[in-house]
């Protein structure tokens, strides 16, 4: 997704298991002051799906690209959930094209070492989906099992948004194998963080098990240049659970950038 809009760039990255469309919302909102760009990334949605580790630095060497592909000098990158820590490895390792950075409900905290097991011995399987009854025979039966899933109505559009119709049924869009290698090879991110130089904007959910207190403390005294924020609704998909609160707090870090 792309509004080409002339403006300065705000490149949007979704979280593990989703889609560009969790940014509909974004783009409605900014898509008039800022070309808003946001992209399925690997092993999700549209994009390819190769047999890979998918770590961050992976992923965040797609973004360079893309960014480099679309002839931008840099970007204002936001990244919800997984997207933020990729997010936060394109500030880190690539802040050329960074100009600020927005970490949504993600925590730096993991495993301190990667995992030592090879790729061919993990097993394709996402830990989420793995047990439904793939692929769904028809889209009503989909809705039903995915709503009976979910624990809130927002993780339930999120789901949606990854199904597609195919010959044998519904089948969901991202890469089983894509889900278990992010998951096995991620590690933690605290070292980056004082090289992140940038303007910061750390937000999470109320009681976030995405972004936990200690995490979400340490994360702002190793960030040089952090504004940090807690909306007040528990959902993780903090850019959705209360949008009047998320978009107030956006607009002042970009207002702080002097963009609007």
């Amino acid at each position: 997704m792309d509004t080409k809009t002339e403006g300065p760039a705000v490149l949007c990255l979704h979280g593990r298991w989703g889609r560009a469309e969790t940014w509909v919302d974004f783009i409605h909102q900014y898509g008039k002051q800022f070309r808003v760009i946001a992209p399925d990334q690997r092993g999700h949605g549209l994009s390819s799906k190769p047999v890979s580790n998918y770590t961050a630095e992976e992923m965040a060497e797609d973004i360079k690209e893309l960014i480099i592909h679309l002839n931008l000098e840099s970007v204002i990158i936001v990244g919800h959930s997984m997207g933020g820590g990729v997010a936060g490895y394109m500030a880190a390792l690539h802040p050329e094209y960074i100009q600020a950075l927005a970490i949504l409900d993600k925590s730096a905290n993991g495993p301190d070492e990667r995992n030592p097991v090879s790729l061919e011995q993990i097993p394709a399987v996402d830990p989420v989906t793995k047990d439904w009854p793939l692929p769904f025979s028809s889209l009503c039966e989909a809705k039903h099992y995915i709503r009976g899933a979910m624990v809130s109505e927002l993780s339930y559009q999120y789901f949606i948004n990854s199904l597609i119709e195919t010959p044998e049924g519904y089948e969901m869009m991202f890469s089983p194998q894509a889900i278990a290698a992010n998951i096995a090879y991620y590690v933690n991110w605290y070292s980056l963080l004082p090289s992140i130089k940038c303007p910061v904007l750390l937000i999470r959910a109320k009681n976030s098990e995405g972004l936990p207190d200690a995490d979400y403390m340490k994360m702002q005294s190793l960030l040089p240049n952090c504004h940090a924020y807690e909306i007040s609704h528990p959902d993780h998909n903090v850019h959705l659970g209360n949008k009047e609160e998320f978009y107030t707090c956006m607009d002042l870090f970009l207002d702080g950038l002097r963009l609007i």
